[in-house]
């Protein structure tokens, strides 16, 4: 067994021997060639004819410029035709800039120039041959040893702030395990149950004094609330004189923002916070709070035309942008604002074209529903259910979307401008797998995180009950009205039909609950860096 297979490709190869010498010390197999068409064929020839005669192909290939006869660049293109995949390393005295941008835009896996250390050769077959086992080993390792400060993090919880924290390490580390080979992502499972559990306690204990210090002014001793995102965030942006975008991705958790991030990266300059939803994590309440700067029950009171019961049929985002107007104007700010929601590519295109005659404005409103029409979809469609089985394929898929989108142009545009780019959602979800009976009657709302109606009945003491709506600033379509919610990663199912509707809905991405992954979301700003 070797460490790996290598074809070193080099017409001055009787001068490379103390390196050879020692690669093959290290464990690795090294086989050597002294021009670029037998290094074609020696790889043809074990693609071809390699397993039944006994032989691999290559793991890496070490590949000089300057050769009689094919280039290395000649080669290196034959190679690539032949196995894209194979790693490719130059080892050359050419330090002309252009074979060196010619190489990587052929998407070498590394650059050496002659004369190099053995220790440089064996540093790039660890990156490139290595890699993942090396990144595995060490994620592991790290995690390990953060485990149990993580834990002694989550028992000592004190504040809102401290919550962010812990939700920002658990994202962290269940990032880097899903990208290598770890066995330890239960591990990390178990303790982001924990973490929720804690987490549900916080906010039982503490919601209503939020929403008490909310009604009065006070914001010292709690978060920003989702009707306070204009006040806090757009409104000093605009008194600065600064042009505003404001980008709303429905049911975006930072999971998918810390994948998102590192596609923007090299556009904008990054300011990153999460604030806290209102109750319940639903669209029908947190961003029309967000739009309006007022919550539910005073939407209701204050714009009855503009908010919809959960009992009607009606859409229950359809007001948005009077919403937005209400707010506008009982600050009494004079912005011209403009408001979009983008269901479908068309429609993403269309504001692409507009964005030039857009940017007079001094605040523009998008709201892209991608994530959340994927939430449903994986739901309701077994095949989508399957491409997105997990949180990380799920995160992927998040992520295929910006890449391939009309949104990734979207962006680069905003970041050849002035303006300020605020990106954040209503909510997030969370993948739901524990099923919990409740009885309601026909009126009760259909929503599997939150339940409000009338003589609701359940006997899970995690709930967090409401029963008084008013104390949440909560509508109350009758004198009886209740609202109860899930925590952790539990669902509601009523007791008829049990078992289909445990199943059907088992594994899916819910919203409307408790959970970190549902509260805690992103609220970012870009700076256009103008590349």
């Amino acid at each position: 067994m070797t460490n790996g297979l290598l074809l070193w490709v080099d017409d001055e190869i009787e001068q490379l021997r103390a390196h050879i010498l020692f690669l093959e010390k290290k464990g690795y197999e090294v086989v050597t060639v002294s021009n670029g068409t037998d290094a074609i064929d020696l790889c043809k020839e074990r693609l071809q004819g390699g397993a039944s005669a006994g032989m691999r192909s290559f793991d890496l290939v070490l590949l000089d410029e300057q050769m009689p006869g094919l280039s290395g660049l000649q080669t290196l293109q034959r190679l690539k035709e032949l196995q894209p995949t194979l790693p490719v390393v130059m080892v050359t005295k050419s330090e002309e800039e252009n074979i060196m941008e010619q190489a990587i835009g052929r998407k070498i896996a590394d650059y050496l120039i002659k004369p190099v250390n053995p220790n440089q050769i064996l540093l790039t077959l660890k990156k490139n041959i290595h890699r993942k086992a090396i990144e595995t080993e060490v994620t592991q390792s790290q995690y390990q040893q953060s485990f149990q400060q993580i834990a002694m993090q989550i028992m000592e919880c004190q504040d809102w702030k401290d919550w962010i924290n812990i939700y920002r390490r658990l994202v962290h580390w269940e990032l880097e395990l899903s990208s290598t080979d770890s066995s330890m992502t239960e591990m990390l499972q178990m303790q982001k149950e924990d973490a929720n559990n804690g987490f549900a306690k916080f906010i039982k204990k503490h919601y209503l004094e939020w929403i008490a210090d909310l009604t009065k002014g006070k914001g010292q001793d709690r978060p920003t609330l989702s009707p306070e995102l204009f006040k806090t965030r757009v409104f000093p942006m605009l008194n600065e004189g600064s042009k505003v975008w404001f980008v709303v991705l429905d049911n975006f958790r930072y999971d998918q923002w810390r994948l998102l991030s590192q596609e923007l990266s090299s556009q904008f300059d990054i300011d990153e916070d999460l604030y806290y939803s209102i109750l319940p994590t639903a669209t029908q309440y947190a961003r029309n709070a967000i739009f309006s700067g007022l919550m539910p029950n005073k939407i209701a009171e204050m714009f009855p035309n503009l908010w919809v019961d959960e009992d009607e049929e009606e859409g229950k985002n359809l007001n948005e942008e009077p919403l937005i107007r209400t707010q506008m104007e009982r600050y009494r700010r004079r912005n011209t604002f403009s408001y979009h929601k983008i269901n479908s590519q068309a429609e993403a295109e269309k504001l692409l074209q507009q964005l030039s005659s857009l940017e007079k404005n001094d605040l523009n409103v998008v709201v892209f529903n991608f994530i959340d029409m994927l939430s449903h979809a994986r739901t309701e469609s077994k095949m989508v259910r399957e491409l997105a089985n997990n949180e990380s394929a799920y995160r992927s898929i998040t992520l295929s979307w910006f890449r391939h989108s009309v949104i990734a142009d979207f962006f680069k545009q905003l970041a050849q401008t002035d303006c300020q780019v605020i990106v954040t959602t209503d909510h997030g979800s969370i993948r739901c797998t524990q099923p919990v009976k409740i009885i309601g009657d026909r009126n009760t709302n259909t929503n599997l995180r939150y339940k409000l109606g009338k003589n609701l009945a359940h006997d899970d003491k995690s709930l967090f009950v409401i029963k008084e709506p008013q104390k949440a600033l909560l509508p109350s379509p009758n004198l009886s009205t209740s609202y109860v919610f899930a925590t952790g990663d539990s669902f509601f199912a009523y007791p008829n039909n049990y078992n289909y509707y445990v199943s059907y809905y088992r594994d899916t991405f819910q919203h409307g609950g408790i959970s970190m992954e549902e509260m805690l979301i992103p609220l970012i700003t870009l700076t256009g860096k103008k590349r």
